[in-house]
């Protein structure tokens, strides 16, 4: 059997779980994952290696409806760049959301080139009837190379789905080894964690309001000889307030913070860390190009 390779590119808006559907079908937690919103801010990449194929597929932020920031349109920027290097497109709708004809995700998937698989997300919290409304309403609005109902978050379908994206897949050798799992490095997945935290562990705008950025990433041992990783990381955020409320009285929040981050930090890197974090006020960096650029949304 021919060896075949592609990539497949992972759009749909907010919520839809873009994120939780590519982690079900690499196997590993490459997105962050929480119940609010625009979580995922950067193009993602999973690289999933079989016997006989390679799929890098590539999880989007959610495409904002009306852009607030230069950082919202970098987002979308990201969304609308999968158009143009997709061996196949995978839309994910929630089918628990209303259809809407304005969705902007309509106007990205009509300049798609590639085949668009239709995924109706959510199958376990609705109907039958609702899921074949939902898609014979998408399917008068886009041509859809084929569907399927899935739970991400079950893992519902999804090795279906994984039996229908390989057939789509062109004959070719494989991009990347077969025991690499994403071209990001280490670096980006520790911050990506810490900002997970801030969206679980804060509310309102809070987690909307920061940015990380690790500033030192050094490997060593501890005086028992056992290998340790030290990070120090920055949380940017806009305002005096939100840095007390980052820190917490006494500092008692953000100690909860780093005490969350650094166990899945741990899980992630396989070894003991120690986590030092800050809190620096970056004023409006969302709509800095300097800034925006030097937090990769640039």
């Amino acid at each position: 059997m021919p060896f075949k390779s592609g990539f497949v590119n992972i759009i749909g808006r907010p919520n839809a779980g873009k994120s939780t559907l590519m982690n079900a079908l690499v196997g590993e937690r490459m997105s962050i994952i929480t119940h609010k919103p625009q979580t995922t801010r950067h193009r993602i990449i999973g690289i999933l290696t079989g016997e006989d194929f390679q799929i890098v597929f590539s999880d989007t932020p959610g495409y904002v409806k009306t852009p607030r920031y230069e950082m919202h349109k970098a987002m979308n920027r990201f969304v609308e760049g999968t158009t143009n290097d997709a061996d196949l497109m995978l839309f994910v709708f929630d089918m628990t959301e209303e259809l809407e004809d304005d969705n902007p995700v309509i106007e990205v998937l009509k300049k798609t080139k590639a085949p668009i698989l239709l995924i109706l997300n959510k199958k376990d919290l609705v109907a039958e009837q609702r899921a074949q409304d939902v898609q014979g309403w998408w399917k008068k609005r886009i041509e859809f190379a084929g569907s399927i109902a899935i739970s991400a978050l079950k893992n519902e379908e999804t090795e279906a789905l994984l039996e229908k994206i390989v057939t789509y897949l062109p004959e070719g050798a494989p991009y990347y080894p077969p025991d690499q799992l994403t071209d990001r490095p280490e670096r980006f997945f520790v911050s990506e964690i810490i900002r997970e935290k801030i969206f679980i562990l804060y509310s309102d705008e809070i987690p909307y309001s920061c940015e990380v950025a690790v500033e030192s990433f050094k490997e060593s041992a501890t005086q028992a000889g056992e290998p340790i990783a030290r990070i120090t990381a920055t949380i940017y955020v806009l305002r005096d307030l939100q840095k007390a409320i980052i820190l917490g009285k006494g500092g008692a929040a953000i100690k909860k913070l780093g005490t969350y981050a650094r166990k899945d930090i741990e899980n992630f890197l396989q070894t003991k860390i120690y986590l030092e974090l800050t809190v620096k006020v970056r004023d409006n960096w969302r709509d800095n190009d300097r800034t925006l650029q030097r937090f990769g949304y640039q």
